[in-house]
């Protein structure tokens, strides 16, 4: 009888582990959410390069995307070094880079001081990189340089650490850049189209970060409203706009108009989820 319990409540630990590991921690802080220029842009008086709210403030597009001990950094922009030090990160698994674009690739310098860094890109932004920081990659380098390691990557599936990466592919204009989907998360920055059979692999996601430039249509990104097409399409659970300038408006006006499940996002905006629910979301 006593053996008969003591199987059954190691059967039901075995089971509640198990679950427990199922459940995989998730948390995404958006370390930037502007334009290449930043918000406030340098000599503009608008309201919103005026505004005293944080949330109107922001630094070039980035996000620090962490599931369980993996750090993974999406783009680093000239304002990387800012980020780093705001947010107190000291370690990263690996930089995943959308394009090559200098607001996205611009920081790549101010790595250094965190050992060897793993980038991973398609073949013409590692070619940019290399000409862009030859003295990284030369025979004869210097001690205290940047340690880089360049991986390139498609539009295949990979891993960091154990950590699933899929890209997806998307326009900016002309030019074909990558976003990324980890587990129920994707980030597309940059997009001005994208293909069917890209949407098709971001069905059922909790979570959607996706550019959304202004309220008028840009050449090479989309608008407000092109943005909320896309997501509609996409029907993420919770959809967060980022990679806005000053024309976009103030922050929490255009937030006020947006559907429940559409936010702005913001510098420092914080989401803690994991792959059953998202438990935490900063509100409007």
């Amino acid at each position: 009888m006593v053996s008969g319990k003591l199987l059954f409540l190691a059967s039901y630990f075995l089971l509640l582990a198990s679950i427990i590991l199922l459940i995989t921690e998730m948390r995404i802080v958006f370390l930037g959410s502007g334009t290449s220029t930043g918000i406030p842009q340098i000599g503009c008086k608008c309201k919103v390069c005026s505004s005293t709210n944080n949330k109107d403030k922001r630094l070039r597009a980035s996000v620090l995307i962490s599931v369980e001990s993996t750090k993974i950094l999406i783009d680093c922009g000239p304002d990387l070094r800012q980020q780093l030090l705001e947010n107190k990160i000291d370690s990263l698994s690996g930089i995943l880079l959308t394009h090559e674009h200098y607001d996205h690739v611009g920081g790549l310098d101010d790595v250094r001081p965190l050992g060897k860094a793993q980038v991973y890109a398609e073949k013409k932004v590692l070619n940019v990189i290399q000409r862009n920081m030859p003295y990284c990659f030369g025979e004869n380098r210097y001690p205290g340089v940047p340690r880089i390691q360049l991986n390139e990557i498609d539009e295949q599936p990979f891993h960091i650490d154990n950590i699933l990466i899929e890209p997806i592919r998307v326009m900016h204009a002309r030019l074909p850049i990558l976003g990324f989907r980890i587990k129920n998360v994707a980030y597309l920055t940059d997009v001005k189209t994208i293909e069917q059979k890209s949407i098709d692999k971001l069905k059922g996601l909790d979570i959607l970060i996706i550019n959304a430039l202004r309220i008028d249509e840009p050449i090479s990104h989309i608008s407000l409203s092109e943005a909320l097409d896309i997501s509609k399409k996409i029907g993420a659970k919770m959809t967060y706009f980022t990679h806005m300038s000053h024309d976009m408006g103030l922050h929490d006006d255009i937030n006020a108009i947006l559907p429940d499940n559409i936010q702005l996002a913001y510098d420092q905006l914080t989401i803690e989820c994991d792959d059953v629910v998202i438990k935490r979301q900063n509100n409007k």
